[in-house]
């Protein structure tokens, strides 16, 4: 008889079906799993992946499937959040040893980062004067975005256009990465910069009014949810449409620049867009489950849809993996967007030293500095182990390593 590959938990709600087998699952977790589960709205159950770990609100790391309701907190403010990755005709053969220069150019390529705004300075992480490509790219997104500032003044004075095309801070990067077949491959991770975070903070505040109005109690106020049917929903679903496409695009700008960039440093014209993967993990979707047409909030989690393509990326000095989904019902077709955390920020830069850093990243090119200690890999459950645990989720298409990693 087949072991079943994932846990069943049950407190008062619906079940939780983890695939947590051999990761780490910590308490505060499963508590906060187990506050969505007893929502009234869920379908089915609650489905955790392998790199679920503590959020604001909602596990990160989950997929929540709900029934005439959406809790904005469960999609979070990093809105439309996830992966590209493209295969090169590059072999690694051609690479020089000193990728120094291969970062530099991909750094110079796409801001990165942030500064603080000092009265008349620009923040590092926006653009000053906008190129061309990036004000085409924003043409798409433009008539729409002037409709969401009539409806909800508050996205008017926000990083828009000016973070098109930009990368970010914390796991935000991008990174030139070898598959076993010795390919190069260019992979890259970011969302809905300040735009996206102005709407899902909009909303969210929304929703606990809302709940507040109407006299609603909840175990957290994170989870706060707008009801279909109600004004404040259909503006909700707009406004995450459209910081949807926006994430998209700012990773199809930011992935163009980059593979000029490496082109320019390394003086030589390849083939890029071989094989090109482009995929959310902070969203919300409509899908048909268990014989109902039901919104999935995935929170930390992509979407693995028979023979649909994802990517699930190590830490920055840890494998990452482009997948094909194996469509497990049960999971509500889906699988996890990382390795997920062991460690918050704080305990990371606390617990880990810049040897241990050094150590852990001395095959990369990157930052080599306490400043991104809280994204070492022992911050990060073991990818090994998480890819294990959801062997029945997705199969494995290609193993990358990275040689060069960008970080903000």
């Amino acid at each position: 008889m087949t072991q079943q590959a994932y846990e069943v938990m049950q407190d008062g709600g619906v079940p939780i079906k983890s695939w947590t087998v051999g990761v780490p699952f910590e308490a505060e977790a499963r508590e906060q799993l187990k506050n969505i589960s007893r929502m009234p709205f869920i379908h089915q159950w609650v489905a955790a992946m392998p790199d679920v770990h503590l959020g604001k609100g909602a596990t990160i790391g989950s997929v929540v499937p709900t029934l005439g309701a959406v809790i904005p907190a469960a999609v979070g403010v990093d809105i439309g959040c996830g992966m590209m990755a493209v295969r090169t005709s590059l072999k690694a053969s051609q690479l020089p040893d000193n990728l120094a220069g291969v970062r530099s150019a991909i750094e110079r390529a796409v801001p990165h980062g942030r500064s603080s705004r000092a009265r008349g300075s620009r923040d590092k992480g926006a653009w000053g004067s906008l190129p061309d490509d990036v004000m085409q790219a924003w043409a798409p997104l433009a008539a729409q975005f002037d409709v969401l500032q009539e409806k909800h003044p508050v996205l008017k004075n926000t990083n828009n256009i000016n973070h098109l095309g930009t990368l970010g801070t914390g796991n935000h990067f991008i990174e030139m990465c070898l598959d076993e077949h010795d390919s190069v491959w260019l992979m890259l991770h970011s969302g809905s910069r300040g735009v996206g975070n102005r709407i899902g903070t909009h909303f969210i505040e929304m929703a606990k009014k809302d709940m507040e109005r109407w006299h609603i109690h909840l175990p957290d106020t994170d989870l706060s949810y707008l009801p279909e049917g109600t004004e404040h929903f259909d503006q909700y679903v707009e406004a995450v449409e459209w910081a949807q496409d926006f994430a998209r695009i700012n990773r199809e700008v930011m992935m163009a620049r980059t593979i000029d960039a490496v082109k320019a440093a390394l003086g030589m014209e390849f083939e890029a867009r071989m094989e090109a993967v482009n995929c959310h993990h902070n969203y919300v979707s409509r899908e048909h489950h268990f014989g109902k047409n039901v919104l999935v909030t995935r929170k930390g989690a992509v979407r693995a849809r028979e023979g649909e393509m994802g990517i699930i990326p190590g830490s920055m000095g840890a494998r990452s993996f482009i997948v094909r989904g194996l469509g497990n019902a049960d999971s509500f077709c889906s699988c996890s967007h990382g390795a997920g955390r062991v460690m918050s920020r704080t305990k990371a830069k606390k617990l880990v030293s810049l040897e241990e850093h050094l150590q852990a990243t001395a095959d990369v090119e990157c930052r080599k500095d306490a400043g991104v200690i809280d994204e070492t890999p022992a911050a990060y459950k073991p990818i090994e182990k998480v890819m294990a645990a959801q062997k029945d989720l997705v199969e494995v298409v290609y193993t990358l390593k990275q040689v060069v990693c960008v970080k903000g």
